[in-house]
């Protein structure tokens, strides 16, 4: 019978979130907490499943590595798109990809916890307290102040809704948004350099693309106001990580909020664990119970239904 893993079970959860045992009889299903980034470790662990689920993008699958699963038939990526995703090669070898939906709201409302926990210094005053010290630090309101807003789709419209609702001022700007569609979330269109200068906090909700990749670079950062915050919730690569850093360390910015990194996990040495201007976390974006149930209960039905000989939720090329 068919043997499934379920990779980068980080929380150990996947077992739970979805009734495994509804699988025919004599299928064997696997949750792998680790994550493997090397290629050869990460065949060899592999090498014996007919069915792979992928959380997002932690686990790259390029052709190199699908050329040495010979047993693979069926990948399921969470979500419904996946970068991380040869597309061209799975086809070529004959590998059905099926997704799941998800949920609009985890991401946006993470990234205006990152801009909240940047403007009140919420993490800085929590190791402060719990260290015996008492009120370190001055926090900013966000009435009154600049939010903008790249990216007005699904995430960046909740996004500028949120900055609404603290009553400040939201700018956007996306390489095809119009002035109508930003005025229906209470933003206004604005140039990307003009949104850039005049923004007290700036949140990334952009997919990565070859438009995108390097978007924000160190001209765009040396734009910002030295007072002023990045919140980057999207992808690592739609900001240079090396002028992100460079321009913390000068203080060219005021700080970031940064869920998302060019490599992750974020290795223990990387320069964001250390310095003191940045909020972090672990590309948290999605992972929620609400999230995590969709994707587990969905991913169980594409493989019901693969193993059925009618797939559903395909990816194609």
């Amino acid at each position: 019978m068919a043997r499934v893993a379920l990779l980068d079970d980080y929380q150990n959860v996947a077992m739970r979130m979805a009734d495994w045992k509804g699988l025919p009889a004599g299928t064997e299903v696997v949750a792998f907490p680790d994550h493997i980034a090397d290629q050869d470790k990460l065949a060899a662990r592999l090498g014996d499943f007919d069915i792979v689920m992928a959380m997002r993008e932690r686990t790259p699958f390029t052709r190199a590595l699908l050329e040495r699963l010979p047993k693979l038939k069926l990948l399921i990526t969470a979500g419904m798109r996946n970068a991380s995703i040869d597309m061209k090669a799975s086809a070529d070898r004959g590998v059905t990809v099926c997704g799941t939906s998800g949920l609009p709201y985890p991401t946006a409302e993470l990234a205006f916890g990152l801009i909240l926990s940047l403007a009140r210094r919420i993490p800085a005053e929590d190791r402060a307290t719990r260290e015996g010290r008492w009120q370190t630090s001055l926090g900013l309101g966000l009435n009154g102040k600049t939010l903008g807003v790249l990216g007005l789709g699904t995430l960046g419209s909740r996004v500028a809704k949120m900055g609404r609702a603290c009553e400040m001022e939201v700018l956007a700007w996306s390489p095809n948004l119009t002035a109508e569609r930003a005025a229906e979330v209470g933003a206004a269109l604005v140039p990307k350099d003009e949104l850039l200068a005049r923004s007290d906090f700036v949140s990334i909700h952009l997919v990565l693309g070859e438009r995108s990749r390097g978007l924000i670079g160190a001209r765009e950062l040396g734009s910002m106001k030295r007072s002023a915050y990045l919140v980057n919730t999207s992808r690592g690569p739609i900001v240079d990580e090396a002028a992100l850093i460079r321009a913390l360390r000068e203080g060219t910015i005021a700080g970031a909020g940064l869920d998302v990194f060019d490599e992750e996990p974020l290795p223990l040495d990387h320069p964001f664990r250390e310095l003191p201007s940045t909020v972090i976390t672990p590309h948290l974006g999605y992972v929620t119970e609400e999230t995590y149930r969709i994707f587990y209960e969905q991913a169980l039905e594409d493989v019901q239904a693969f193993l059925r000989g009618a797939p559903v939720r395909v990816l194609k090329p």
